[in-house]
C-alpha cells in the first residue's frame, strides 16, 4: 500500500455540526448528513468541547440551497461502526464519550438515521462521506503486526467490507420508504501528482451509490483545478499547521468546493429545473 493512499485515507478521522438557517423552516425542504469528520469540519486547531467551532460542507449546502440541516456525523466513524456499536471503528467511539456532536444519539448513525428519515417524510436529501477511517484503522492495524484486527484481511479483504457495508447503509437508507436525493460525497486527494490513493479510496463508495440510485458528488474533481497537478497543502486546500504542513483536513477554501459538488451533482440530475426544484422533483 503506497503511503500516499494512507495520507489520504487519515483524512477519515473526521465530524460534522447540525445549522438551522432562520429561513428553513418554513421551506419545508429538510436535509440529513451523515458520515465522519470531512462534512463534519473538523479543525484540529479548534476547541472540540463546542461543536459549533466546526462548519464542514453540509452547512453550506443548506446555506446555499437555503434548506434546514441536521448533521449526525462523527469524526472517526468507520463503515462498520456506522452499522453496529461493536463494529470495526477508528475514533468515533471514544470521541464521542468525550466530546459532543452536532447531533445527541445514543445509538449508531445508522439507527439515527433511519429513526431520523420515518420522523421527517417531508426530508429532500441526504449526503454522506464514509469509508476511509476503515482504511485508516487497517493502517494502524498493520502497524501492531499482521495478524492484527483489520489487517489480516488484506487490503482487498478492506476494501471488500467497505463496499459490504456502504451497501447495506444505502439499502437501509432506503428501506425506510425516503424517495429523496442520497447524494455519496468521495474523498479528495491530498496530492494531485498521484491520485490512484484516492481513486481506489473511492471505489466501494462509488460502486455502493450507483446501486442504490444515489448521485456521485466527485470531491477528487472538486479540488483538481485547484490544486492543478500539485498538492492540496500548497493550494490552501487543508488546513495548515504552520512550517509548511498541513493537515488532512480541508480549509473553508476546500470545504466549500466540496459543497459546490454536491449542489452541481444535484443540478445536473434534473438540468431542466433549479437544484432545490430538482430536490422536490425526486422527493414527489
Amino acid at each position: 500500500m503506497k503511503a500516499r493512499l494512507f495520507a489520504v485515507l487519515s483524512a477519515a478521522v473526521l465530524f460534522v455540526i447540525a445549522a438551522i438557517p432562520a429561513s428553513a423552516a418554513s421551506e419545508g425542504h429538510s436535509y440529513l448528513a451523515l458520515g465522519d469528520s470531512v462534512p463534519f469540519g473538523f479543525n484540529p486547531l479548534a476547541d472540540a468541547s463546542n461543536a459549533s467551532n466546526f462548519i464542514g460542507y453540509p452547512e453550506i449546502v443548506a446555506q446555499r440551497l437555503n434548506i434546514e440541516d441536521v448533521n449526525a456525523t462523527c469524526p472517526g466513524e468507520a463503515t462498520g461502526g456506522f452499522l453496529s456499536l461493536t463494529g470495526t471503528d477508528n475514533v468515533c467511539r471514544p470521541y464521542r464519550s468525550v466530546f459532543p456532536l452536532h447531533a445527541a444519539y445514543s445509538g449508531t448513525q445508522m439507527d439515527f438515521a433511519t429513526a431520523y428519515l420515518r420522523a421527517h417524510p417531508e426530508t429532500r436529501l441526504v449526503t454522506l462521506t464514509l469509508g476511509a477511517n476503515d482504511i485508516f484503522r487497517f493502517q494502524k492495524d498493520c502497524a501492531k503486526g499482521l495478524t492484527f484486527g483489520t489487517c489480516a484481511l488484506g487490503i482487498a479483504g478492506v476494501f471488500g467490507v467497505m463496499f459490504q457495508n456502504l451497501n447495506t447503509i444505502f439499502a437501509n437508507l432506503r428501506a425506510t420508504g425516503y424517495t429523496g436525493l442520497i447524494v455519496a460525497v468521495t474523498y479528495y486527494s491530498l496530492d494531485y501528482s498521484d491520485t490512484s490513493g484516492a481513486v481506489a479510496l473511492n471505489s466501494p463508495m462509488i460502486a455502493a451509490a450507483t446501486g442504490h440510485g444515489a448521485l456521485v458528488a466527485s470531491g477528487l474533481d472538486a479540488w483538481a483545478s485547484t490544486a492543478n497537478g500539485g498538492s492540496s497543502c500548497t493550494a490552501g486546500l487543508l488546513i495548515s499547521l504552520g512550517g509548511g504542513t498541513c493537515d488532512v483536513h480541508p480549509t473553508p477554501k476546500g470545504r466549500d468546493l466540496l459543497a459546490g459538488a454536491v449542489i452541481n451533482a444535484i443540478a445536473a440530475s434534473c438540468p431542466a429545473a433549479s437544484p432545490i426544484g430538482c430536490l422536490d422533483r425526486n422527493r414527489a
